[in-house]
């Protein structure tokens, strides 16, 4: 049977639209179907269940009307029993649908504008899936495209297959695009929508940075020296920390390159933002020092339970440590992950000086001792009552002036004012109503249930304790326009760790019932489900708006 021209034309117009928009054909011919199939209901009805079959190499349209193959008839548009349709096909049976076929119609001017519409829709939905699976797999590359259009600051990214948007905090500040610039952006988001899917770009991002340094340094690429972490104040400074894995190669000169040709690339485009190049260092202090480059530093204390070190420099290194606006040291903080104190040798020592003078105040009161003694405690390191104590007898022995019968002692009147204290902090505990069971808590202090007691929140029973959460103890830091802003805790002045204070809050919720050791059990890995991805069949077309099609 020859082949007419306009069926041939469907098949064009399909393969067409198909490499147009890059999407797989038989989506296409599955969206002209499905518009067929809407087309004949207008015309037999919409309770009528019409299957629309195109043959993919000829183009010949075939329309079935589907009947369910039932015992007793209900309905004569959408069932048949089985004695007729045994007529049709013997080997029916109940449950099966028996196809009918009908004879070939023309499209009204209304059917074949709902017809388009149906294309239209499901071919422009299977587009925005091709882009949706073509970029989520592109997140954390680097892209380039041309400037479509500035809305309200943010930059619209003609990505050839795709569109992106550069929200305007996500562009270096001063830098400005016009319709056609070329712009390189780091893909960090790409989300499926009603709309379609939407991808997002920046270049104040991090790793647009890192990825940048990848391009330049073929090192880096190689995997020869690794980018550990990167800090950046967007088109001002920024600071990355780098290592080799090969002891033969520098990494601070591989990324600085010859005469800086490197680096210059990274910071050309970036506007101009300048890099310090840190060598990452094992040491949380070594790196830290290394990070608050270019100043000087003398000396750093740290304490791990807490992440946050206090670094000393010299008197005339403090501004160039803190930076311009504190900008030095917030990004050595982001780029160490440690809170960081500066502190000059001055005042570190006053600071040294004030405490070593309360360390000793206190020894003399609790202790009933002359100054002279409380001052030897004091200078050997002795920071509390507890510590003096609990200590093996023999480290305040070995005290020079002291002997075993004068720690005895010492000892002795320290564990007699701590058990005073403690009963008058009981005494108070009970007397602000704190609940005794609040005593099985593991590590918690009558001097805390004391405090607890005397908060805002009269946190006074297990069950108040088991409903806080670890920020409501300790506090927590928020940063707001670039400074970081201090939220006290309940418990602050107690210096616990974010670990110990979730430990304490879990121990009050088991032993308020709240949860079991069964639900604090890891649960079993469960095995891998391979999951078929949905089929979904829809298409794009504008190619189809201007064309009829006649059966």
């Amino acid at each position: 049977m020859a082949v007419s021209a306009n069926r041939l034309e469907l098949m064009q117009i399909a393969d067409a639209v198909a490499r147009e928009k890059s999407i797989d054909k038989q989506i296409v011919i599955d969206a002209m179907a499905d518009s067929i199939e809407k087309a004949a209901k207008s015309r037999y009805g919409l309770e009528t269940n019409i299957r629309a079959d195109i043959n993919e190499k000829t183009g010949e349209i075939k329309l079935q009307r589907l009947l369910e193959v039932v015992e007793t008839v209900e309905d004569y548009d959408t069932q048949i029993d089985l004695p007729g349709a045994k007529k049709k096909n013997e080997a029916a049976k109940i449950g099966d649908h028996i196809g009918e076929l009908l004879p070939p119609m023309d499209f009204g001017r209304i059917a074949a504008q709902s017809a388009k519409q149906v294309i239209v829709q499901k071919v422009r939905d299977a587009e925005r899936d091709r882009q949706f699976e073509e970029f989520k797999d592109r997140v954390g590359e680097i892209i380039n495209g041309t400037v479509k259009r500035v809305e309200y600051g943010n930059v619209i990214v003609d990505l050839g297959r795709g569109e992106a948007i550069i929200r305007r905090d996500e562009l270096i500040p001063r830098e400005t695009y016009k319709y056609g610039d070329r712009v390189r952006g780091y893909i960090y988001d790409v989300r499926r929508e009603q709309r379609g899917p939407q991808i997002f770009m920046s270049r104040t991002h991090p790793q647009f940075m890192a990825k940048l340094f990848q391009m330049e340094v073929p090192e880096i690429y190689d995997g020869v020296i690794e980018i550990r972490s990167v800090a950046r104040d967007p088109g001002s400074r920024a600071k990355i920390a780098v290592i080799s894995n090969d002891s033969s190669i520098d990494p601070v000169g591989a990324c600085v390159g010859m005469r800086g040709s490197r680096v210059q690339a990274v910071v050309g485009e970036l506007q101009g933002e300048k890099i310090d190049i840190i060598p990452w260092n094992q040491e949380p202090a070594g790196f830290i020092v290394n990070a608050l480059q270019p100043a000087e530093v003398a000396k750093v204390v740290l304490d791990e339970d807490k992440e946050r070190i206090e670094v000393v420099v010299p008197d005339e290194q403090l501004s160039l440590a803190i930076g311009r606006r504190g900008q030095n040291v917030r990004l050595a903080s982001q780029l160490t992950g440690w809170d960081i104190d500066i502190l000059t040798e001055e005042e570190e020592s006053g600071r040294r000086q004030a405490e070593f003078n309360s360390n000793t105040q206190t020894f003399v009161e609790a202790l009933n001792v002359d100054e002279m003694v409380a001052q030897l405690l004091a200078s050997e390191g002795f920071s509390d009552l507890e510590e003096v104590a609990y200590v093996d007898s023999d480290e305040i022995a070995m005290i020079e002036g002291f002997d075993d019968e004068t720690a005895g002692e010492l000892q002795a009147r320290a564990r007699e004012y701590l058990e005073k204290q403690e009963q008058q902090l009981d005494n108070q505990r009970k007397e602000l109503g704190v609940a005794d069971d609040m005593r099985e808590v593991p590590g918690i202090t009558p001097s805390m249930m004391v405090t607890l007691g005397k908060s805002e929140d009269e946190i006074k029973t297990l069950e108040d304790f088991a409903g806080c959460i670890a920020d409501d103890l300790i506090g927590w830091n928020e940063r707001k326009d670039g400074e970081v802003i201090r939220h006290p805790g309940i418990l602050d002045s107690f210096e616990l760790s974010r670990v110990q204070a979730d430990e304490m809050i879990m121990a009050a919720r088991l032993a308020a019932g709240w949860v079991t050791e069964d639900d604090l059990k890891e649960p079993e890995p469960e095995p891998d489900v391979e999951v078929e991805e949905e089929d979904t069949r829809a298409a794009v077309i504008n190619v189809i708006e201007d064309t009829t099609v006649t059966l």
